[in-house]
């Protein structure tokens, strides 16, 4: 067997008392950048399908360069752009980082909850509106920049920037800072939680309106036609284009109507592109990772999440964007390495879930598929308890994946038991087509599932507070949404086309290597404590990978 705790250049694991003490794995000069990059709705295969049609400088960079694992898969089935992140930047399940999905329901206040919605910070200039405030109030674990700046007495900075709120303010954790898109304005904003008002150099940048040199250019395809794999799948009756984009190339992105023009970026690699020149400014005024301690960049590029469940992950979109994507990645790796020098930063990129294809077209390839519709499968589940308990009562009031919450105060006025209520609706819930397993709260709450990989995924989806009182897991390719017909194709099941994502890792002391064996998104967030030798987040779970730290 390969011994991997070999000194001085690896990652010694100390066993006192029950308790690993991690120090630092690479004992040659420290980076003075991590920068974490997080491609939303990137599928593992994705990147290898293309990549040789890739320049040198984007992902080659990363697979010529560093080590990639080609074998990732998240371990919980709540396959979802806020858990996905705050798994990314914590290293742990929900029960750690609190994050039962994008949205759930408050049973208290018999209201939604977004992930990262708090009503006290506002949008710097905006006035308080419901569910409009943001912070990482709900994340419940620190986050790898928090612990490299309390590890360095606040030395150490943290930036993070995305199109979406939540891929922005996850990965920044609660000590850094956080930018994202306004698809209202087309500028980059932040709320209250972090400054008062807006640096100098933001206000500069918003002023530009850099998003409006768009309005006069369409989005046409990169390479030659006739080297497209999906050239053919270009016009689909089942994709759902975002407004005026349409659904063929050349996809115009100019709208008379500002608000229209600037949502639909987002759905474009020009999305990206902006995002990338408020990365390079940002880096530029903060003179990031030119400081004493070792700064921490954050960057989702949202645009491949947008467009592929407008068209679909095997759309002619979609593989012109994954091109354009590599560009920008050549882009800011260039940009870093004039700024701070590659040789001196770490990088690693994954995936906060992977997708599947849209499920009418799947159907049209005779594979057994659907789309479940909410307020259907609601209504049904309550008629089969109201004729089991002899009520009028619709006892099942909110849906928000993978759960479905009881109304409590309904169950008491019934005298009924909740833990009988839920079997019931789990029952009822496991008739309807489509739906492959429903598990109970008190159940999870014992640990008392099938052993079984799914059970296992729903498990580490399940936040004892936040979770409903049935969680459902959908058959293999049908959709599972709350609106049933926002998008074409949907990610959120515990299967390998949502659970499967890239994870590479650049940096000093890294290999040029490609690993194959099975590990977990969840280890990041340890990898990159254990090189850098700072402590994991509070609510880490995962394993330093070892061919990082050898």
């Amino acid at each position: 067997m390969k011994t991997i705790l070999r000194p001085p250049l690896s990652c010694f694991l100390i066993l006192i008392s029950g308790i690993f003490i991690f120090y630092p794995a690479y004992a040659g000069q420290k980076p003075k950048l991590v920068v974490q990059i997080t491609i939303d709705q990137l599928r593992g295969d994705m990147p290898w399908r293309v990549n040789n049609r890739f320049g040198p400088g984007g992902f080659r960079y990363l697979m010529d360069n560093g080590t990639s694992y080609t074998n990732a898969h998240y371990q919980h089935s709540t396959t979802f752009t806020a858990v996905g992140h705050a798994t990314l930047a914590t290293g742990g399940n929900a029960a750690q980082h609190g994050l039962a999905g994008n949205d759930w329901h408050d049973t208290t206040a018999g209201k939604r909850v977004y992930c990262v919605e708090d009503d006290r910070h506002v949008l710097i200039g905006k006035e308080a509106k419901a569910h409009q405030g943001t912070s990482p109030r709900n994340l419940t674990s620190s986050t790898i920049g928090d612990e490299l700046i309390l590890a360095t007495g606040h030395k150490s900075r943290v930036f993070s920037v995305s199109i979406k709120d939540r891929g922005a303010i996850l990965p920044g954790g609660h000590l850094g800072k956080a930018f994202w898109y306004s698809s209202g304005s087309g500028k980059f904003v932040t709320s209250t939680y972090y400054f008062e008002q807006y640096p100098e150099w933001v206000k500069a940048w918003n002023a530009a309106g850099h998003a409006d040199k768009y309005q006069t250019e369409s989005w046409t395809l990169l390479q030659a036609p006739d080297t497209y794999t999906y050239l053919d799948q270009d016009d689909r009756e089942m994709e759902k284009s975002y407004k005026h984009l349409g659904k063929t190339f050349p996809h115009p992105l100019g709208n008379e109507k500002a608000k229209s023009f600037y949502a639909a970026l987002r759905f474009t690699p020009m999305g990206d592109s902006l995002t990338l020149h408020f990365v390079k400014e940002l880096m530029m005024q903060e003179k990031i990772g030119q400081g004493e301690a070792i700064d921490m960049l954050a960057v989702s590029f949202s645009a491949t999440d947008y467009l592929g469940h407008a068209f679909g992950p095997d759309s002619l979109e979609a593989e012109d964007n994954l091109l354009r994507l590599d560009q920008t990645l050549a882009d800011l790796f260039a940009f870093i390495d004039q700024q701070v020098g590659l040789d001196k930063t770490l990088i690693v990129l994954a995936s906060d879930h992977g997708t599947d294809a849209i499920p009418e077209y799947k159907t049209s390839l005779g594979i057994a598929a659907g789309r479940h519709r909410p307020d259907e499968f609601i209504a049904q589940a309550n008629a089969s308890l109201q004729a089991r308990f002899n009520t009028t009562e619709n006892l099942v009031v909110a849906f928000w994946n993978p759960s479905l919450y009881l109304d409590g105060a309904a169950l008491t006025k019934l005298n009924l038991d909740v833990t009988t209520a839920e079997r019931a609706l789990a029952e009822a819930m496991m008739e309807l087509p489509g739906f492959a397993l429903a598990l109970t709260r008190t159940d999870l709450m014992a640990g008392d599932i099938p052993s079984t990989s799914t059970a296992d995924k729903i498990q580490a989806a399940f936040h004892p507070k936040r979770s409903g009182n049935v969680l459902i897991v959908q058959e293999p390719f049908w959709y599972l949404y709350p609106n049933p017909d926002q998008f074409s194709a949907m990610h959120g099941s515990p299967y390998s086309y949502d659970t499967y994502v890239p994870i590479m890792f650049a940096g000093p002391g890294i290999k040029a290597q490609r690993i194959t064996r099975l590990v977990a998104p969840r280890d990041i967030a340890a990898t990159i404590a254990a090189y850098v030798g700072i402590l994991p987040p509070s609510g880490s779970v995962g394993t330093p990978l070892s061919e990082i730290l050898d």
